[in-house]
């Protein structure tokens, strides 16, 4: 962002500071509240920058990793008895993302993202971790099949789609209806 831009500051300050809020209204005092946050701080930029670029900055993501260990830390401290799901839920979606990158299917930006959203969705709760993918790929999974009729309809190739978007979204949309839904 430059000087240039003050619209897009007061619009990503905004939009952070809701989720942020969504965050305390969704846990409230808990492990999962400082990945959350620092979740809050860069989803807004993270969105801009998958969309125009197809790229997750390292500068943006890779911070968020002691923050995801600190609520570890907090989750074991609290109650050691989660700590192993919670844990499961951080390497969990990240390893599940690396198969398909293997596979041709997804960047190294969204392998590495995903550890950050399993850290937060981890601590919030396995159903929370469950929901968030899910959602992610379900939204993913409309926008691609619909680009991929409408390339078809228009014979050209189908371009490609950045995937980080719907993973936020499917992470934030996890902890809000996290207790409104059949989450465990």
């Amino acid at each position: 962002m430059s000087r240039r831009d003050p619209w897009r500051i007061a619009l990503f300050s905004g939009l952070a500071v809701a989720l942020a809020a969504l965050a305390v209204a969704a846990v409230g005092v808990a492990p999962a509240l400082p990945p959350l946050l620092y979740l809050a701080a860069v989803t807004p930029e993270l969105w801009r920058v998958d969309v125009a670029r197809h790229r997750l900055p390292n500068a943006l993501v890779l911070p968020g990793y002691p923050v995801v260990v600190t609520g570890l830390v907090w989750q074991g401290v609290q109650d050691a008895a989660a700590l192993p799901l919670a844990l499961a839920c951080t390497l969990g979606y990240p390893l599940f993302l690396l198969l398909l990158h293997a596979g041709g299917g997804m960047g190294m930006g969204d392998v590495k993202l995903g550890l950050l959203i399993g850290g937060a969705l981890g601590l919030v709760g396995v159903g929370a971790t469950v929901v968030g993918v899910v959602l992610a790929f379900l939204g993913g999974g409309v926008v691609a099949a619909s680009a991929l009729v409408l390339a078809r309809r228009r014979r050209s190739p189908a371009a490609r789609m950045p995937f980080g978007p719907f993973m936020l979204a499917g992470a934030w949309l996890a902890p809000a209806l996290d207790g409104l839904v059949l989450v465990p």
